[in-house]
């Protein structure tokens, strides 16, 4: 079995916290109205401005023997470089105030997240933080677009309040396949424990983010686009 594989089913018990949120089934249903939504993109802003810093610090820490790895971050970083802004121009679009946003800090779920990563780079393993790869392009892949497409229907928003979310779930795309090869070539047991181990911490909290989305109890009085 292929360790990209094994790391899938590993993560799948921890992966169902995240698909069984009942966010996911509440857009589908239409319950899920503007702060559901800035909620949500307020949560993403204060991890995904870490994602280069901690990608950054990762390939600092890995050993010689990792090379290839610190060569797949450098593209990582190349793309992921500046897609925190994004988010701030989505809740801007969504007449939300980026600032306080941006000044402000996240909510539990994401700053244990964050705070884990980093110490896991400091005092761990650093490859492991592939692990909170797996969990947060994985579910963009599967996620991003048709949940982004639902939501911009049922809100009545522009496109520009999609930037994020549209961009991750194609882009992610050929990105799930280049980090399918990567994993597969991460061979030491070690350095798969901990890609594994990071998964599922990470699979935990980011999933009690999704859990947290305020959401109304009903439809009654939410606004609808109309077709």
């Amino acid at each position: 079995m292929s360790f990209f594989q094994r790391l899938q089913d590993e993560t799948a018990a921890d992966r169902a916290h995240v698909t069984g949120a009942p966010v996911l089934a509440a857009i589908q249903e239409g319950r899920f109205d503007l702060h559901s939504y800035t909620y949500f993109l307020s949560q993403a802003y204060h991890h995904v401005k870490h994602t280069s810093p901690l990608m950054m610090a990762c390939g600092a820490r890995l050993p010689e023997r990792l090379e290839h790895v610190r060569k797949a971050l450098v593209e990582y970083i190349e793309e992921e470089y500046g897609h925190h802004e994004w988010i701030l121009n989505d809740l801007k679009a969504c007449g939300a105030d980026e600032e306080l946003v941006r000044n402000g800090t996240p909510d539990l779920p994401i700053r244990l997240m964050v705070s884990y990563l980093y110490d896991l780079i400091a005092r761990g393993n650093p490859v492991g933080l592939f692990g909170m790869v797996q969990v947060l392009e994985g579910t963009s892949v599967a996620l991003a677009t048709p949940m982004g497409q639902k939501i911009q229907q049922q809100l009545d928003l522009p496109d520009q309040a999609f930037s994020y979310l549209y961009s991750h779930g194609s882009l992610d795309q050929d990105h799930f396949e280049f980090f399918r090869e990567l994993m597969d070539s991460i061979t030491d047991p070690a350095d798969q424990a901990a890609i594994i181990d990071t998964a599922q911490v990470a699979y935990r909290l980011y999933g009690d983010m999704l859990h947290a989305i305020p959401l109304p109890a009903t439809t009654e009085g939410l606004h609808y686009a109309t077709a």
